[in-house]
């Protein structure tokens, strides 16, 4: 049962040094590398060309159209931390402008993760305050209803809970257990490495079709070739 009108102080967070490691690398190769999971849903894009945040997650449950656990979460934020914000329900309000950024921005977060609408773009994209949205809308919010502060939510089909590390880029969004921070910095590095590798070989002038040893499961399958 969703645990309503709590806020928990104390969270675990990756250390500064992991989540620098993983800061260097994109939602792709993180999410691959990781077993092809953790992204959240399509619709969840950054609201100005350029945006990019990496950081462990204060979380956030709204209730639809109604903005007063995020001024709730500000008080919980440390350096480098980004907000990641659910609601009980679908709802493309504003919850979120450049007043609530430049409060979060006072505080430490380097951006904001919502599973809902946000306001103030230009000024959002001026201060060069990160944001991943679900919507873009000017329709305003209200304070009356209470949600929670740091426990688990579920924000665009995918689950976060405090302390996960989160990155967002021109890809997407995708959410790293805290607890498996370090094996994904090291199956990341693996994986650029490797793909290091392929890519020399097709600037090359070599095919996927031979570098990725295809031609034997496209025969299998049928594949033919004819004048």
């Amino acid at each position: 049962m969703t645990e309503l009108g709590v806020v928990y102080t104390a969270i675990q967070r990756p250390n500064t040094a992991e989540v620098e490691a993983l800061s260097g690398y994109g939602t792709a190769t993180i999410h691959e590398a990781m077993g092809r999971v953790g992204l959240m849903r399509s619709y969840m894009r950054p609201i100005y060309d350029g945006a990019r945040l990496c950081g462990p997650a204060v979380t956030v449950l709204l209730q639809p159209g109604d903005n007063w656990m995020l001024h709730v979460a500000a008080e919980q934020l440390q350096h480098g931390d980004v907000v990641v914000a659910g609601c009980t329900a679908t709802s493309d309000a504003g919850f979120f402008g450049d007043l609530l950024a430049t409060s979060f921005r006072a505080r430490g977060a380097v951006g904001l993760v919502i599973d809902g609408g946000v306001r103030d773009i230009a000024d959002l994209q001026a201060m060069d305050f990160p944001v991943f949205a679900a919507a873009l809308h000017a329709r305003g919010t209200v304070k009356e209803t209470l949600g929670s502060v740091n426990i688990p939510v579920t924000v665009a089909n995918a689950r976060v809970h405090p302390g996960d590390l989160v990155v967002g880029d021109a890809d997407g969004v995708v959410v790293v257990p805290v607890d498996r921070v370090a094996e994904v910095v090291e199956a990341c590095r693996a994986r650029e490495a490797k793909e290091a590798k392929v890519r020399a070989r097709l600037a090359a002038g070599e095919l996927g079709l031979d570098v990725y040893g295809m031609r034997a499961k496209l025969e299998s399958a049928g594949l033919q070739y004819k004048e």
